[in-house]
């Protein structure tokens, strides 16, 4: 898969000597929360849609409002993850891409990069999702993988999904079909596993003696 085959081009970048009414028909023509806006093949930034709305004065040109642009892209070697991350951190649909020389190229559509993750293998629904935890000065992604492997399991990928000031939380996709080893090897390692399985041996025996338990007290 190459990301850059979802490149689009359809919606045309505008200029400063347009006005805030073609922004403002655009806006409302086309789903966008953003606007690229180029001069001469060079990125100048974005409008938002918002910002866009509040400009009573829709004759006057996009140039006197530059002070309203944002400024986010990404280029050519940006990898999915990466991408994912710009779209929440900028709460945008349209992400302008630049190439080697900086030039505008496209943008890409959120629509676009979820359906390529869906579809990735990280999210195929025939793999485990191990979700795992463990204080921040023991925790190391090496170990993380030898546990995995060392378990015949094949690690599709992994991130830290949450994190605190002591404890890190890491996400697991993995393919196996004993994950009960891995998730036993993980608590020899004193790793706390978050994530709930119904193989998972351990939860079943506590479960066991929870019953044997409440019928002792019951009798």
């Amino acid at each position: 898969m190459n990301i850059n085959d979802y490149i689009l081009k359809e919606i045309k970048a505008l200029t400063l000597d347009n006005s805030v009414l073609v922004a403002d028909d655009l806006c409302k023509e086309l789903p966008i929360t953003h606007i690229p806006v180029v001069e001469e093949n060079k990125l100048i930034g974005c409008f938002a849609e918002d910002d866009i709305q509040t400009i009573e004065n829709k004759e006057a040109n996009l140039s006197e409002y530059t002070y309203l642009l944002h400024q986010f892209h990404c280029n050519t070697k940006t990898t999915l993850l990466e991408l994912i991350t710009l779209f929440a951190e900028n709460d945008c649909n349209i992400i302008p891409v630049l190439d080697e020389k900086l030039n505008y190229v496209g943008y890409y559509e959120l629509r676009d990069i979820l359906d390529v993750f869906a579809d990735s293998p990280f999210m195929h629904q025939d793999n485990e999702t191990l979700i795992v935890a463990k204080s921040k000065s023991d925790f190391s992604m090496s170990q993380v993988s030898q546990i995995v492997e060392s378990n015949k399991a094949k690690l599709l990928g992994l991130y830290v999904s949450k994190e605190n000031a002591d404890n890190v939380e890491i996400t697991i996709k993995l393919s196996t079909e004993e994950i009960n080893e891995v998730i036993q090897t993980f608590r020899r390692y004193d790793y706390a596993v978050i994530s709930q399985h119904k193989d998972d041996s351990y939860l079943e025996e506590l479960k066991d003696r929870a019953n044997y338990l409440r019928k002792y007290l019951d009798m």
